[in-house]
């Protein structure tokens, strides 16, 4: 089968029903002519839409008031809020964070108002990318909100709870969207295949099952975690280059800028960590830089950032002590606060013994005494000599040499 015929607009087979109606909608892509009509076709999310999930008993119940879902892109953010429109029979208005300014959200707004006062039609209002509107923005929308006139449902791939203001938050109900299994994109590529109607069944394309779930595996997002994966171990591994070029991967594909950011801020804090402190600074700022400006200025900053991180001293020590500390939380090793550590400055604290042989450390030369913090002889801290850490490495050692020394000499006989 010639490559045209599978990508032109050519109607059905004979005998077969056509693709769509409309000139326009034959031309739409097929991802856009397949999207889910109703929750049966709706793939994934069973957690929130299964039968009587929270979510889906309100849709079916029409007991809809705002949403805001969040979760990774193509995991059918916008096709729910066009179901939960077409199925409470509710005017469906869609504005971009991207592209939307205030005065076409105030005339949404006067629409729907108008609307619901004249016919009774409620209004559901879908913002997406509403994390990219500014808090005034976000602000405009409130009084609609809150007295009704439009029932807003908000897509963001960012955590709303960081990044929508908290009284739009408080006002919705929070649904976390998950990435769709490869079984559920397996499905789809079946019913894309076999769809004459809206899908490609029409030109009775033959697929080897080997193949489609290979198309499903891809899909699933392993291509794009395999190019965050060597970016991330390309600065571990001290190598700018090879960094820089899947970070330009990364860019050319359209990744969202902060998510890049995100991962250079860990990635400073979990491989370089105090090895060289000021990574960290350097990341944080990069984030910053991203989220003020975005593409394609934001490249400049992470690009410096990368370099800066991929040519650093590498230390993991911190996220092995922080790991060490919580397994002996975790698995219920708690210790009693020492005595002497116990808060002492409310009244009738010290007749319980709190705060009793407290060395206070800035009264000590070098501002250091031996002094038991823990109640029990556990490191969890050991520094490297890579770098910075090398310093710390030898003011630690010296610390814990004179308090070894302390404890020795707490246990001479007549001390």
């Amino acid at each position: 089968m010639a490559r045209d015929d599978l990508f032109s607009s050519t109607p059905a087979a004979e005998g077969s029903e056509p693709i769509a109606s409309s000139e326009t909608a034959r031309h739409r892509p097929l991802a856009a002519r397949m999207r889910p009509r109703n929750l049966d076709e709706f793939a994934g999310q069973t957690h929130i839409l299964s039968p009587g999930q929270l979510l889906r008993r309100a849709i079916e119940a029409d007991r809809i008031q705002s949403l805001i879902f969040y979760g990774p892109p193509g995991t059918g953010k916008t096709s729910l809020a066009q179901i939960i429109a077409r199925q409470t029979k509710s005017k469906f208005e869609r504005l971009s964070g991207v592209e939307s300014n205030v005065a076409e959200m105030r005339r949404v707004l006067a629409s729907a108002a108008n609307r619901l006062e004249n016919t009774g039609q409620p209004t559901i209002l879908f913002i997406d990318e509403i994390h990219r509107f500014n808090k005034a923005q976000q602000d405009v929308l409130l009084p609609d909100v809150e007295s009704g006139v439009v029932r807003l449902i908000g897509a963001t791939t960012h955590n709303p709870f960081f990044f929508v203001n908290s009284p739009l938050v408080s006002r919705s109900q929070i649904f976390e969207l998950r990435p769709l299994g490869e079984g559920e994109l397996f499905a789809l590529l079946q019913r894309a295949l076999a769809d004459s109607e809206r899908g490609l069944g029409y030109l009775k394309i033959q697929a080897d099952e080997t193949a489609l779930r290979h198309l499903a595996k891809i899909a699933d997002g392993d291509a794009h975690y395999d190019t965050i994966s060597a970016f991330i171990k390309s600065m571990r591994g001290s190598d700018p280059d090879a960094a820089l070029y899947w970070l330009a991967k990364m860019i050319h594909a359209g990744e969202d800028p902060r998510f890049i950011a995100r991962r250079i801020v860990i990635h400073a804090a979990e491989d370089v960590g105090l090895a060289d402190p000021m990574a960290l600074i350097l990341a944080n700022a990069a984030f910053q830089a991203a989220e003020f400006i975005g593409w394609p200025e934001a490249r400049i900053p992470i690009a410096e950032a990368t370099i800066y991180i991929a040519t650093a001293n590498k230390s993991n020590s911190t996220v092995v002590a922080i790991d060490s500390a919580m397994k002996d939380v975790e698995s219920g090793r708690t210790l009693a606060v020492p005595e002497h550590l116990r808060d002492a400055s409310y009244k009738g604290a010290k007749r319980l013994g709190h705060g009793e042989g407290y060395k206070y450390a800035h009264e000590y030369e070098g501002h250091f005494v031996p002094q038991d913090y823990l109640g029990a002889d556990k490191r969890y801290y050991e520094p490297t000599d890579q770098g910075v850490e090398k310093k710390i490495k030898e003011r630690l050692d010296h610390r814990r040499r004179l308090k070894s020394h302390s404890k020795i000499d707490e246990n001479k006989p007549g001390a």
